[in-house]
């Protein structure tokens, strides 16, 4: 019998092949194609740069991803966690960069660059710190952050699915919306008809069909593919060395810190979507590569580096774990930051097809931490609570984006994120009702008190016809006692006892 490669005792470390790499490795960076665009388009469009300025910025942010996408998959000593996370420009900074060069001062984009090197170094030194939080990341809170994420994703798959630019005259359109429901029809086709194969590539030929489609509607336009250089390296400093300024700085550390929230947050919810285990080094391995990267982007004329929360998703519905997938995925950003050719073509494939894809997408993160929920005990505590007013706070800035306008802007910046709103307060609720025991109140809390009694199937699936119970001991039919463990979960988590017996497990 052949000895097992040592590379496969982890799910992350299996390698399909170069075929498949690519196939699924393509299937990654078209559904995050649309969300590393956007970033550098709407702070070009802020500066006030050149049409042909902001095609740099974007070769330089596709250049950018795809380097950290290569660290954070395949790793270096101390740096990436070896998780398939596609790593891009981070959302969480757009709204203040936009701020620090609006706001008139002095350095104007320049100062943007800096801000991102200097809070990103600081973001660095800080991370012994957030690597050490895994211990307050049960199910209970790792549930509720990965269900958040897949919610506050959902008006993204709205915006896409309605043609993606608000300002346009078909923004929202029948055609639009049916383009984008074709595309989801086209996904739980091939999910539902086609072979393993075809169902795990369904995102991506569900995509490729509908753009064809698109084509032949006159709704997708490729004429522009052929206009602008074949080939292009980013220059380093492009747009002149990056100053210095401290309110600038500043700001950009609160945004590294949503940033190392946002990453924990992911980096632990692909290590429970694969099942493989993430601990504290593995954590600060990850968060390291996501600091070095955004240290490094601004040379190229990019900003903060973060995984991208919609590839999670991919994931999960494609269920395909091989990190080597993910990092066929960094070198496709690569070559498309050294090929704008390329990068034009995919920029074509119209957003209703993405948004019909970001769908089922989007909807699969939710699901997964519902799922994960699942695994937490109700009984006799107040988790229910925690999970209630978790995602209710995380979902404020997705009901109400203007809540926190009055805020102070350190403030605004951090909860506006539903993502870092609802970890945070998960956090501090696990913290303070399943941690910091003293003072609690020896009578139950009502959510407690009121939970009915219930066993789940899981807490049954070890019984066989004949089991009972006497005296505290499990015994078989025949009354042979079965010998029963326990199960420590970690913290906030109830012990589960496990039958152990060879016949009756």
């Amino acid at each position: 019998m052949k000895t097992p490669h040592v590379s496969h005792q982890r799910p992350e470390d299996e390698n399909l092949g170069i075929g498949a790499n690519m196939a699924y490795g393509l299937q990654h960076v078209l559904t995050m194609y649309g969300g590393i665009v956007a970033v550098p388009l709407i702070i070009g469009q802020a500066a006030g740069l050149s049409p042909a300025d902001i095609g740099l910025l974007i070769a330089a942010s596709l250049f950018a991803g795809g380097l950290a996408t290569l660290l954070q998959t395949l790793g270096l000593p101390f740096f990436g966690c070896q998780l398939p996370l596609v790593q891009g420009v981070s959302f969480s900074g757009v709204a203040t960069m936009v701020a620090i060069v609006s706001s008139g001062g002095e350095g104007g984009f320049q100062s943007i660059l800096g801000a991102v090197i200097a809070a990103s170094l600081i973001g660095l030194l800080i991370t012994p710190v957030f690597s050490r939080i895994t211990k307050f990341f049960p199910p209970l809170v790792t549930g509720i952050v990965i269900t958040t994420i897949g919610l506050t994703l959902m008006p993204v798959a709205a915006r896409w699915a309605m043609g993606g630019n608000s300002h346009a005259a078909d923004f929202g359109s029948m055609s639009n919306i049916g383009l984008a429901a074709l595309t989801l029809v086209l996904v739980l086709l091939l999910s539902k008809i086609g072979s393993a194969t075809i169902s795990r590539l369904s995102i991506l030929l569900a995509m490729v069909i509908g753009t064809v489609i698109a084509v032949f509607l006159g709704m997708a336009d490729f004429s522009s593919v052929t206009q602008g250089p074949m080939f292009g390296f980013p220059t380093p400093f492009h747009f002149g060395m990056p100053t210095f300024h401290f309110a600038a700085i500043l700001s950009m550390c609160i945004v590294v810190m949503v940033t190392l929230v946002e990453t924990s947050a992911d980096i632990l919810a692909v290590g429970e979507i694969i099942g493989t285990k993430v601990d504290s080094k593995r954590l600060g391995n990850g968060l390291r590569a996501d600091m070095l990267s955004s240290m490094i982007a601004p040379i190229f004329g990019s900003f903060t580096q973060s995984a991208f929360a919609q590839n999670v998703g991919l994931v999960a519905v494609t269920g395909i774990k091989s990190r080597f997938v993910v990092a066929t995925g960094g070198v496709f950003l690569v070559i498309l930051g050294l090929l704008p050719f390329m990068g034009r073509v995919i920029a074509a494939v119209p957003t209703s097809v993405l948004g019909g894809a970001g769908i089922v997408l989007f909807g699969t993160v939710a699901a997964s931490g519902i799922r994960t929920l699942s695994k937490v005990d109700y009984r006799n505590n107040v988790n229910l609570i925690i999970v209630a007013t978790s995602i209710g706070f995380g979902m404020i800035p997705i009901a109400a984006p203007n809540f926190y306008d009055h805020f102070p802007s350190w403030f605004a910046t951090i909860f506006h994120s539903g993502i870092s709103s609802s970890a945070i307060m998960a956090i501090v609720l696990n913290l303070t009702f399943n941690h910091l025991t003293a003072g609690n109140s020896d009578q139950q809390s009502v959510f407690a008190a009121g939970t009915e009694r219930v066993l789940r199937y899981q807490d049954l699936a070890a019984l066989r016809e004949g089991d009972y119970f006497s005296e505290g001991k499990l015994h078989d039919c025949d009354g042979k006692e079965i010998p029963v463990v326990e199960v420590d979960h970690g913290h906030g988590e109830p012990r589960t006892l496990l039958a152990k017996s060879s016949e009756h497990v």
